[in-house]
């Protein structure tokens, strides 16, 4: 048995297929494909930072230069929600990472900048989890030691897994 096939719908699907192939552009135009994040109000405000060229006794470092956004929360409690990152190995500790990316999208896998984490000091350890929590803690921003994060919360307390 021999199977032929019509000329005039291979046309009709060629066609089609330049149609869609040549607006894919329009329809992802202006759509950006970078991923910002957890989702928060804290989060964007701490995002939005400029770095200039800084120098100390060691040399010279990327020195923060904050938003009105981030400056505006210094020294203010606030709620973030995040990726737990530990600092030492352990199931528990009260000093670590909060990451507002999973950590295989991290500041240290790559993804993510300086600004996308926070370290924490927590009033009492919890033990550590893969999934995302959210923490309450005085924001400090650290504009002037390059060996710390640029955003630490300090007397933070464990509010519990974010529910999706």
């Amino acid at each position: 048995m021999k199977v032929t096939r019509n000329k005039s719908n291979n046309s009709l699907y060629r066609f089609l297929g330049i149609i869609l192939m040549a607006s894919l552009p329009y329809f992802s135009y202006g759509q950006k494909s970078e991923y910002k994040g957890f989702p928060s109000v804290v989060w964007p405000k701490l995002y939005d930072i400029k770095f200039e060229k800084g120098k100390d006794k060691l040399g010279e470092f990327d020195k923060p230069v904050f938003s009105a956004g981030a400056s505006s929360l210094n020294g203010k409690s606030v709620s973030l929600p995040g990726y737990m990152i530990p600092f030492e190995n352990g199931m528990k500790g009260n000093h670590f990472m909060l990451s507002s990316m999973p950590i295989n999208a991290c500041f240290f896998c790559g993804v993510g900048g300086p600004e996308t984490v926070v370290e924490v000091f927590l009033k009492q350890p919890i033990t550590y989890t893969e999934k995302p929590v959210v923490i309450t803690g005085v924001l400090k921003l650290n504009g002037t030691d390059p060996d710390k994060m640029l955003y630490i919360l300090e007397q933070a307390i464990y509010d519990g897994d974010v529910d999706f």
